[in-house]
């Protein structure tokens, strides 16, 4: 039996646009979809708020006092399940820079953690792992040890092929010797590459994009920055297509001059991330990011004690928030949220709203934030905390 969903406000059809809507559920698909009213009553009717595909953070390094570097299965897990909170029904755990053997062991941890949370459904679902690093650059290194960063030579990148699908992506800086033809084995391998933490020219990165790299991880930062004679990796970002650019929109990393310029010049191609720490979600206070301490204070981002902002402590439906609110257009925030990380990292189904895809699901409010989610056509999360089992109940007001 299939159950029909109404939405005043409805997001992520192939239309790009915004209204009232309508969505058909059989099972954990989406088996029917359309704009306007349904032809007959809905069995789940929203008379307000925002009804969007399930969030999908590709860039994540821990939330609720968790650094997956260092997380055991039940803390993944418990991650996992706090997360569709915000609304993000899908994610990738990124590992920041330790020696190859420490990732590889990290990885392959993670790797079996979230397979066993995958299996028991009922939480976000956990991606395969991005790696950011050791092969950075030292002059952009951010938050990253320069001590451990090293050229990606075969032997290197050896045991982190070897992990196979247990890694969505690498990010790496493309001036290092060797990283070229780094990229082309990864891809060959199935990896994506993205360039980041980098002090390339325009023109080191379009060659890493012929090598084979997609993405930019969090755009403006930690990278050669926009020069009128010297674009640096923010103008080949900002200009080439082939490339995906992720951005942290947390009101800090990123002035609102910034965001709508990328939105506007990489149209279609910009991807939400939180780049969050284990600071999220939980209240100011020292917080771990792959060893080292952090500090957080209310009304600023994680710091560590060399004043060097360390990933974010927001949630990505905040981000969507501060997207919006920087002039964004709510569907271009919510596609970057949604359907462009789906398709950076080749997930057909996730991510839209289209007949075969997943029944993954949100339900924002006026503000953005998460107020109901559903996972594979299950309510698994709402404002009141209650679980359900079926597909959903009849509601005028958006509350569940």
């Amino acid at each position: 039996m299939t159950t029909l969903v109404a939405a005043r406000r409805l997001v992520g059809l192939p239309d790009d646009e915004s209204g009232a809507g309508w969505l058909e559920v059989d099972g954990d698909r989406i088996v029917a979809a359309g704009r306007g009213t349904p032809t007959r009553t809905p069995d789940v009717a929203l008379e307000d708020g925002v009804l969007a595909p399930g969030l999908i953070d590709a860039q994540i390094n821990g939330a609720f006092s968790v650094d997956f570097a260092d997380a055991g299965p039940d803390e993944v897990r418990d991650v996992a399940e706090r997360m569709l909170s915000t609304g993000v029904t899908s994610m990738v755990p990124t590992f920041i820079t330790a020696t190859v053997e420490q990732l590889v062991e990290q990885v392959t941890r993670y790797d079996d953690a979230r397979r066993v949370s995958n299996a028991a459904g009922s939480a976000t679902r956990l991606l395969p792992a991005h790696v950011e690093g050791p092969f950075l650059s030292p002059r952009r290194r951010g938050a990253h040890r320069e001590s451990l960063l090293v050229d990606p030579t075969p032997e290197r990148i050896a045991p982190l092929i070897e992990l196979g699908d247990a890694v969505s992506y690498v990010t790496l800086a493309p001036e290092r010797d060797g990283a070229l033809a780094a990229i082309a084995a990864f891809v060959s391998a199935g990896i994506r590459v993205a360039v980041g933490h980098s002090d390339a020219t325009d023109d080191q990165v379009r060659r890493a994009a012929d090598a084979g790299a997609t993405l930019v991880t969090h755009l403006y930062n930690a990278q050669s920055p926009f020069h009128h004679r010297a674009p640096g990796v923010v103008g080949a970002a900002l200009t080439d297509p082939r490339l995906t650019v992720g951005m942290i929109v947390d009101g800090h990393h990123v002035e609102p001059a910034a965001v709508r310029l990328a939105f506007t010049s990489a149209a279609g191609r910009v991807m939400l991330v939180t780049d969050a720490v284990a600071a999220l979600g939980m209240p100011p206070g020292v917080y771990e990011l792959g060893g080292d301490q952090l500090e957080v204070i209310a009304g600023s981002p994680p710091l560590r004690a060399d004043g060097t902002i360390a990933g974010a402590d927001e949630p990505l439906d905040a981000n969507l928030g501060h997207a919006v609110g920087f002039g964004v257009d709510l569907v271009d925030a919510i596609r970057a949220a949604t359907r462009t990380p789906a398709d950076a990292l080749g997930l057909a189904d996730l991510g839209r709203i289209e007949p075969g895809v997943r029944a993954d699901l949100v339900l924002l409010g006026d503000d953005l934030r998460a107020r109901t989610t559903w996972l594979a056509g299950r309510q698994v999360w709402s404002t009141g905390g209650t679980m359900h089992e079926g597909p959903g109940a009849t509601v005028a007001s958006g509350q569940l």
